[in-house]
């Protein structure tokens, strides 16, 4: 219990020099983020609006006294309001963040189904037929970008063989069969990538594990050679597995705008790049806090994880 709260509370740490790292971004840069904000097509703003949205922001008053208020905000779940519509920035990053998570969360799911058994099978017969098809295949993954893995997938399934719709977006409460049916293709471009990741990474960890003394007194105590891998072998190489994957998760939190744009899929890097270009400074701060939050959170997660497979962890 003391390693679990020790692990909160420096998650808790990580989060608040996060959000002082951004509070304190956007007023050690050079220029004013005011100007910055009005500036369009290299227009000088008017004194007077620019004078106006300073206190809007609340820019005028002293550091301290806005480091303050910002982080009494934040714990209240307080992100501001956009300055395109004036809504609260909470509102529209909770509308469009379930639909970044689920895509990675479908991706995640075929890297893991697909990845980690492959991965296994390949160690197990490394340098035979199926190793090498699969690493080959994993290195192309890798190779090629997930626009062009996108654009493929279009034009072979969507326009070709008419089996699935090109992109877009239906709530799952509406059109269950049609949200999946969408959901299929961007899940499956970010999971190319993310799955060959996985399968190189367990192949080389079963066959560091395959090679411990405690793998051999295991098979010299008679179990069977399925015991052994699950059990032995497997459940010990899992640990760098899931460091890379739960990296790759997060990077993916804010990296899926190229995947998003080409399916059409309305989430949060779609969000976060037309807050960029429309120079919405509380809506861009907003996303990027929460980005760094649940990274932190995936962190956490994985660290937790760890203790659960290895409880040499847990005492460390």
């Amino acid at each position: 219990m003391a390693w679990i709260i020790r692990r909160v509370g420096i998650s808790v740490l990580l989060v608040w020099i996060v959000a002082s790292i951004v509070f304190l971004a956007i007023h050690l840069v050079p220029g004013d983020p005011a100007e910055m904000l009005l500036t369009q097509g290299g227009a000088s703003p008017d004194p007077a609006t620019v004078a106006d949205l300073r206190e809007q922001l609340g820019l005028n008053r002293p550091l301290l006294a806005q480091y303050a208020d910002n982080m009494l905000r934040l714990l209240h779940g307080d992100l501001g309001k956009s300055m395109q519509d004036d809504s609260p920035v909470v509102d529209e990053i909770g509308r469009r963040l379930p639909r970044t998570l689920e895509l990675i969360a479908a991706a995640g799911l075929f890297s893991v189904v697909f990845g980690i058994p492959a991965g296994t099978l390949a160690a197990m017969r490394r340098g035979g037929v199926f190793d090498r098809i699969a690493s080959w295949a994993a290195g192309l993954s890798l190779a090629v970008p997930v626009f062009v893995i996108g654009t493929l997938m279009v034009m072979l399934f969507a326009q070709q063989l008419r089996w699935v719709p090109a992109g877009g977006y239906v709530p799952l409460a509406q059109n269950p069969g049609q949200h999946l049916l969408l959901l299929v293709m961007p899940a499956l471009t970010i999971g190319a990538g993310l799955s060959a990741a996985v399968f190189r990474m367990t192949r080389a960890a079963v066959l560091e594990v395959w090679l411990r003394d405690y793998v051999r007194t295991a098979w010299a105590k008679g179990l069977t050679q399925w015991r052994v891998l699950l059990f032995h072998v497997v459940r010990t190489a899992l640990m760098p597995v899931v460091t890379v994957l739960a990296l790759q998760l997060g990077t993916l939190l804010g990296g899926t705008v190229l995947v998003e744009y080409v399916f059409n899929w309305p989430g949060l890097s779609g969000l976060l790049v037309s807050a960029v270009n429309a120079r919405d400074y509380p809506e861009v701060v907003g996303i990027v806090l929460v980005i760094s939050v649940l990274f932190v959170a995936l962190n956490l997660a994985v660290d937790l994880l760890y203790g659960l497979l290895d409880p040499r962890v847990r005492r460390a």
